[in-house]
C-alpha cells in the first residue's frame, strides 16, 4: 500500500473551480502541488511538480484538456501521472476521446466533496474512474465515429476467458459484478483484469472498455 502524501494538480480555467477543489483535497490531507488555468500550464506543471494525478478540465482556452492529455500521456515514462477528465456533460464527445488518449476516467464538476476524495484515492490506487452507465453510453455513442483515436487493438493474445472478462466489462461491470457473473472470487477477476491490461499494452479499465469496442469485441447496444 502507497503510504506516501497524494500529489495533485489541477487543470481548470474557472479559478473558483480549482479554488473549491483545493480546500476539498487539502482537507482531506491531498497536496495540491500546482493549479493551472490552461492546457499548456498543466502540461508545464505536470513536468515540473510530477504528480501522481491531474484533475484536468476538458475545455480551455487555447491547449485544451484533450490535447494537454495526450501530451501528459506519451507512455514514454513509467511515472506518468494519472489523469481524470472533469467536464460539465456527462455525454460529451471529448471526454471520451480523453478516455482513448490514456485518461483514468472522469468527474462531472458538481461532485461532492466526498466523491471527489474517493475518487482521486481510488484512481491513485490504480483502478479507472468510470461511472459505469455513463461511460459505456460515452463509448456507445461515439465509438462508431471514433475511428483514429487509438490503435485498434489485437486481441489474439487474450484467452477465451479474458475475451470474456473484456466484454463483461465493457458492459461497465464492476469487480464483484464480474466475480458473480462468472463464479469466481473477486481476487480471480482482478488477476484476469491485470492480465488483459498487460497483454494489451493498456493503462486501466478505462482504456479496456475503449478497446473493448474499438476491436470490435463489443458493438453499441450489444452488452
Amino acid at each position: 500500500m502507497n503510504t506516501q502524501p497524494l500529489r495533485v494538480v489541477i487543470a481548470d480555467d474557472q479559478g473558483l473551480v480549482r479554488t473549491g477543489f483545493r480546500m476539498i483535497l487539502t482537507a482531506a490531507g491531498i497536496e495540491v502541488v500546482a493549479e493551472a488555468s490552461d492546457g499548456e500550464q498543466a502540461v508545464e506543471a505536470v513536468r515540473r511538480t510530477r504528480p501522481d494525478l491531474v484533475l484536468m478540465d476538458i475545455r480551455m482556452p487555447g491547449l485544451d484538456g484533450l490535447e494537454a492529455t495526450r501530451r501528459i500521456l506519451t507512455g514514454r515514462t513509467p511515472d506518468e501521472p494519472r489523469v481524470v477528465i472533469l467536464t460539465t456533460f456527462d455525454l460529451d464527445q471529448y471526454v471520451y476521446a480523453a478516455l482513448a488518449a490514456g485518461a483514468s476516467g472522469f468527474l462531472l464538476k458538481d461532485v461532492t466533496p466526498e466523491y471527489l476524495v474517493a475518487a482521486v484515492r481510488l484512481v491513485r490506487a490504480g483502478d479507472a474512474l468510470l461511472a459505469p452507465a455513463i461511460t459505456r453510453r460515452l463509448v456507445e455513442r461515439f465509438a462508431a465515429g471514433a475511428a483514429g483515436t487509438t490503435v485498434h487493438r489485437d486481441l489474439a493474445a487474450l484467452t477465451p476467458r479474458e475475451l470474456e472478462v473484456l466484454r463483461l466489462l465493457a458492459g461497465g461491470l464492476s469487480n464483484s459484478e464480474l466475480a458473480q457473473a462468472l463464479g469466481v472470487s473477486e481476487a480471480t477477476v482482478k488477476t484476469h483484469v491485470t492480465r488483459i491490461l498487460s497483454k494489451l499494452g493498456l493503462r486501466d479499465r478505462a482504456q479496456a472498455v475503449v478497446a473493448a469496442y474499438e476491436s470490435g469485441l463489443v458493438t453499441p447496444g450489444a452488452t
